[in-house]
């Protein structure tokens, strides 16, 4: 793709990722109009952020090569459109991926509304690559960097908002991205990855859900037994496969069952217990990343159920309902409702897609 004809809008978060992006475009001769999208929590809120200093390197980035940085103001929907949609999956008991949702809701929707809609590209440091089939559609693939890949996080969004994004690191490993940092000495070239959720810098997870839901205490009881483990404060704040931050003695134990009506966590005991894993699960709500928007076929595929360098290889079964089947080579561990699966072809290098996981 040529790149010097278009008008390009760089997202700049202060981390060192988006910043070797803005290198990589200035590089070739551009000069990309510089946004910082402002999240975090409200004004009143004591809670530590991190966003300060997210701006402040950004605005060092930006400055640096002499590009433009505007602040654009997503607060309000982040906290309307996300945040609900993360409430809402946790209190029925799902396992919801609020940074799946950013992507698709603020990242490539609220900014566009806001001032992508003037740009022909919006480029960010997502870990992910896109090809042009012979056809001409444009396809989400994988990035080199297994560990790093991010299209997990990107198969949510829209084809339209597909075919604006641009990913100019998406082709490298994530050493090659810290070593052009160092070597072009950009200020956050040490900076660590940020974890946790997207833009809620150092805010805890549960405490994100307490805010919102408070506590709602509970029996935690064996499955196979029924005995009585301890108490747990609040469905919400567990997921099913957990193993950590139990706290009940005895263990290891696992998280394998939410019961909403009775309120009651069901746990099993051992360091792999059967009941922790799936090998058959249906999905709903595919959404398409296939460019000529077909539906999905009854095939081979690879999948990923969260986060990980592993792919796991599957039969995709379409029933005459609409449903999807898949049924995996082999147990996996964790299969939570509410989860997004995303969809791969056999190779794991193209993106189909992702549904959300129903059991």
């Amino acid at each position: 793709m040529n790149l010097k004809d278009k008008h390009i809008a760089v997202l700049l978060s202060g981390g060192v990722d988006s910043s070797v992006v803005l290198y990589e475009l200035v590089r070739q001769g551009l000069r990309p109009d510089c946004f910082y999208i402002k999240i975090g929590p409200d004004e009143d809120e004591k809670w530590d952020c991190s966003s300060e200093e997210d701006l402040e390197m950004a605005t060092a980035v930006s400055h640096k090569y002499g590009c433009k940085l505007e602040v654009i103001d997503c607060h309000q929907e982040y906290w309307d459109q996300v945040t609900r949609y993360t409430m809402e999956k946790v209190k029925a008991g799902l396992t919801p991926n609020p940074d799946v949702m950013c992507n698709r809701l603020i990242k490539f929707g609220a900014f566009d509304e806001k001032r992508g809609h003037d740009y022909d590209l919006i480029a960010t440091g997502h870990y992910a690559q896109t090809e042009i089939d012979e056809q001409g559609g444009k396809w989400l693939c994988t990035s080199p960097d297994p560990v790093k890949d991010q299209t997990d996080f990107l198969a949510q969004i829209y084809d339209w908002q597909l075919r604006k994004a641009l990913f100019p690191i998406g082709h490298m490993m994530k050493e090659e991205v810290r070593e052009i940092a160092d070597r072009e000495h950009l200020v956050n070239a040490k900076r660590k990855d940020s974890q946790g959720i997207c833009f809620l810098g150092k805010i805890n997870y549960n405490d994100y859900i307490r805010r919102y839901l408070g506590e709602n205490p509970g029996d935690v009881l064996e499955l196979e037994t029924g005995k009585r483990i301890g108490q747990h404060k609040g469905l919400w704040f567990h997921t099913i496969g957990q193993r950590h931050g139990l706290g009940f003695g005895g263990g290891p134990w696992f998280v394998v069952k939410k019961d909403m009506q009775q309120n009651i966590l069901y746990v099993s005991k051992g360091y792999d217990p059967k009941t922790a894993y799936k090998q058959e699960f249906k999905v709903k709500d595919f959404h398409s990343l296939i460019p000529d928007g077909s539906a999905l076929p009854s095939l081979h595929v690879t999948f990923k159920i969260r986060h990980t360098p592993e792919f796991h290889h599957a039969i995709c079964e379409t029933l005459d309902n609409g449903e999807i089947v898949i049924h995996a080579d082999s147990p996996i561990h964790g299969v939570a409702p509410g989860q997004f699966c995303v969809l791969y072809d056999e190779s794991h290098h193209r993106c189909l897609g992702s549904a959300e996981i129903t059991l």
